[in-house]
């Protein structure tokens, strides 16, 4: 049997990142899901020791189990192919390291310049975890490809957003719209899955 989120009934998302609130809050709106986020309970971040964006969406999963919800966690970052899919899973442990989103993002200038690279590709990744309250796990993932540019451009969004031009456009994530960019992006892809499994008696169709 399918574990379904029942409308009004409370799920935990399991983030603390300001970026991720904003835009989960945006996608379950239409759905009237009572969402908790675990940085306005308080409850600390578990160290993210997994190999993979699955494995560590899970860890963050299971790390809200104990409050006997149902949890929703996510596990995201940019992949650029000539740094070997760096950042990846470390992508906001680099603006940790490195000071900052902006020092990250000309940390990944300065790497692709000092490797002469001429082939700028790249992809954001994002995999939900679903932790349900009988012990199942659902995961879900999403992509999206384009490449970097620099200087950065833009002031929306989040995270790299300013330096990532989806295929088949023109501008960054940090200068789209809050709607364009929903509509493409690799969580909004991976949350899609999420809708048409899991998702919520007879609430509507994305």
């Amino acid at each position: 049997m399918v574990n379904t989120i029942k409308t009004n009934e409370p799920l935990l998302v399991a983030t603390h990142n300001l970026g991720k609130v904003k835009e989960f809050k945006k996608l379950f709106l239409p759905y009237k899901i009572n969402i908790i986020f675990s940085g306005e309970l308080g409850i600390e971040e578990p160290e993210e020791t997994g190999k993979t964006f699955k494995d560590n969406s899970i860890i963050k999963a299971k790390s809200g189990l104990n409050l006997g919800l149902n949890v929703l966690a996510d596990d995201s970052g940019l992949c650029i192919k000539a740094l070997n899919n760096d950042p990846g899973i470390y992508s906001a442990r680099w603006a940790k390291k490195y000071g900052g989103w902006k020092s990250a993002m000309k940390k990944i200038y300065n790497k692709l310049i000092e490797k002469k690279c001429k082939d700028f590709s790249a992809k954001y990744h994002c995999c939900l975890s679903l932790a349900w309250k009988d012990g199942k796990i659902n995961s879900y993932s999403g992509e999206v490809h384009g490449k970097i540019s620099w200087p950065m451009r833009g002031k929306k969004g989040f995270g790299y957003d300013p330096i990532f031009i989806p295929n088949g456009h023109d501008i960054t994530f940090g200068e789209m719209n809050k709607k364009e960019k929903m509509l493409i992006d690799h969580r909004f892809k991976a949350f899609r899955k999420i809708i048409k499994n899991h998702i919520f008696d007879g609430t509507g169709q994305l």
